[in-house]
């Protein structure tokens, strides 16, 4: 029997409130997700969509403030969901790649679930255009970084050319989708290291 690959976290600070569910192999364990923050719930709902991956979400925050603290504390909390429901790590693919394009742009985003966090962000945002509606461009690495410190894994993210900030970011949220779904997919029955751990 296999066991479930799912993970349940709560986290809550002075900043935010967050709850997070997530199940790396039915898509249909996804439910609402709901932030507080519009496009970053759009964000994530492609990650979940092109990732297959089931993902529920819901946060408050102190968006009077800004938005960084929400944005930030996700990722967190996404990381962390993403580091325990892979538990042992055993039969996994470990890599992932995926290049996607959206119109204009093209992103390209390199995942090793390695147990080591290590972000590479080449991305070229307009700075003429610093906003996508109310969603300010920088808070995307601030996500990625989180994701990528909480979550334990290697993550390169390119963009080689785009002009619009709101296709850069649709196209690095659905290649980080489709990344996953490849690393996580489990292919073998051993952990994939030459130490027998991840």
């Amino acid at each position: 029997m296999t066991t479930a690959r799912t993970a349940t976290i709560d986290r809550h600070t002075r900043e935010t409130k967050i709850g997070l569910t997530l199940d790396l192999d039915r898509p249909e364990a996804g439910g609402a997700i709901g932030t507080g923050v519009g496009f970053l719930d759009h964000m994530l709902d492609h990650v979940a969509r092109h990732g297959r991956l089931g993902l529920t979400v819901s946060a408050e925050g102190d968006l009077h403030v800004d938005d960084h603290h929400t944005v930030e504390d996700v990722g967190i909390v996404l990381g962390l969901a993403l580091e325990r429901a892979l538990g042992e790590k055993k039969g996994i693919e470990r890599y992932g790649f995926a290049s996607v394009p959206m119109d204009e742009a093209l992103a390209r985003v390199s995942v090793d679930l390695s147990g080591r966090p290590a972000l590479v962000f080449n991305v070229g945002f307009r700075p003429e255009a610093g906003k996508i509606g109310r969603f300010d461009v920088q808070l995307v690495e601030e996500f990625f970084r989180a994701l990528v410190n909480h979550g334990r894994f290697n993550c390169h993210v390119e963009v080689p050319h785009g002009a619009n900030n709101h296709h850069i970011a649709e196209a690095i949220f659905k290649a980080l989708g489709r990344a996953l779904r490849q690393a996580v997919a489990i292919t073998g029955e051993e952990v994939p290291s030459t130490k027998g751990v991840l």
